[in-house]
């Protein structure tokens, strides 16, 4: 007599693919990671037409070259694009020239980043083309996860 195991049936219920264009108008009506706008034929612009100083900083960033950071750049987040983001270290950097010095709508930008959880580090032009082993390791350090707080309960806290 021989035995024989019980049969099981697994049947995965599929879903549709959504119809050509229903996921892009979905899209435009909301814009990419919560924004009002939709910002990414901008974004798109932006990374055709790379400053300086973003090509050099790319160049570091991509394929993961950085500790085995995925970055990705020009992103939508909210209704703004930031420059490169990290989003497993919750990291954006900003390769800034001289028309953010002291800009109100960079703060309120930046403000609303970190609100969402993310650090926002801006470096100049000027230190991304002229020192890239220190950008590259300022970069590597402000990846690295915060270190928590020392107890208050033991007159170790801030």
């Amino acid at each position: 007599m021989t035995e024989r195991s019980p049969q099981i049936r697994v049947t995965a219920t599929q879903t549709p693919s959504p119809p050509a264009g229903e996921e892009g108008a979905r899209r435009a009506a909301v814009g990419r990671r919560g924004g009002r706008h939709d910002l990414l034929p901008l974004a798109k612009r932006m990374r055709r037409e790379p400053t300086e100083a973003e090509i050099k900083l790319w160049s570091m960033l991509r394929g993961q070259r950085l500790g085995g950071l995925k970055f990705k750049r020009q992103e939508q987040l909210g209704d703004y694009i930031v420059d490169f983001v990290c989003f497993s270290a919750k990291l954006i950097v900003e390769a800034d020239g001289g028309q953010h010095s002291e800009n109100a709508s960079d703060a309120e930008r930046d403000a609303w980043l970190n609100e969402q959880g993310f650090r926002v580090l801006r470096l100049w032009n000027n230190d991304i083309l002229g020192n890239p082993d220190g950008v590259a390791r300022l970069i590597a350090e402000a990846a690295l996860p915060p270190l928590p707080n020392p107890s208050p309960a033991r007159g170790e806290g801030l």
